[in-house]
C-alpha cells in the first residue's frame, strides 16, 4: 500500500509540475502576443500623426477581423492596451477586442470593447467612478469618464445597445475575477465621452 501511495503522489506531483508549466507558457504567449499588437498599434497610430491634417481625421468605413485599432489607455491601472478589431479568442488572446457591430469613437454611440480578466483587464474592478479612460486611433485622442459599473449575466445584449446621440465607452470582462473557469456573468464599465 505505501508503494502505491509513494507512486500516487509523484504521479499527482508530476501532473501538477506539468500543469504549471502549460499554464505559465500560455501565460507567456500571450504577454507576448498583447505586447507584440500593441508595438504595431503605437506604430499605426504614429504613422498616423505624420499625415497631413485632412487625411489625419479619416477614419477607414470598416477594420478587418484581427486588424489593430488603436490603443485603449486605463491611467488609474497605468496600463496601455492594443485594440484589435473582433472578440474571438485569437483577438483576445492579442489584447482588447472591438465589438464589431458597435462604433468607433467619434461616431457619437456605443463602442464595445472585451477583453480578458487575467490578463488585459487584470484588476478592472479597482476602476472606479470619474476615472479617465482614453483611446488613441489615428482619428486622435478621444476621453471619457466612467459613469457606472455594474454585473450583468452573459447573455443580456442589453449593453450592445445603441446610445446614440451620446458616445459610451462599454468595457466588459469575465466576473467574479478571481474565477479560473468561465463564468456566467460579466463586469461592465461605462464611460462618457469628455473630450
Amino acid at each position: 500500500m505505501r508503494i502505491f501511495i509513494k507512486l500516487l503522489s509523484m504521479v499527482l506531483l508530476t501532473a501538477g509540475v506539468m500543469l504549471l508549466g502549460v499554464s505559465g507558457y500560455h501565460l507567456t504567449d500571450i504577454k507576448l502576443q498583447e505586447k507584440k499588437a500593441l508595438e504595431e498599434a503605437i506604430n499605426v497610430v504614429n504613422a498616423q500623426d505624420k499625415v497631413n491634417n485632412e487625411l489625419q481625421n479619416e477614419m477607414p468605413d470598416s477594420y478587418s477581423q484581427g486588424e489593430v485599432l488603436g490603443i485603449l489607455k486605463i491611467p488609474k491601472l497605468k496600463k496601455e492596451l492594443p485594440i484589435i478589431e473582433g472578440t474571438e479568442e485569437e483577438e483576445l488572446e492579442k489584447g482588447v477586442g472591438h465589438y464589431s457591430d458597435t462604433k468607433l469613437p467619434g461616431e457619437r454611440d456605443r463602442i464595445f470593447l472585451a477583453g480578458h480578466r487575467d490578463t488585459v483587464f487584470k484588476s478592472m474592478g479597482e476602476i472606479e467612478n470619474g476615472d479617465i479612460l482614453s483611446i488613441k486611433m489615428a482619428s486622435g485622442i478621444h476621453e471619457y469618464e466612467v459613469f457606472e459599473s455594474f454585473v450583468i449575466k452573459e447573455d443580456d445584449l442589453s449593453v450592445l445597445q445603441p446610445t446614440s446621440p451620446d458616445e459610451i465607452l462599454t468595457l466588459s470582462t469575465c466576473y467574479p475575477f478571481e474565477y479560473l473557469s468561465s463564468t456566467e456573468d460579466r463586469y461592465i464599465i461605462n464611460a462618457r465621452r469628455i473630450n
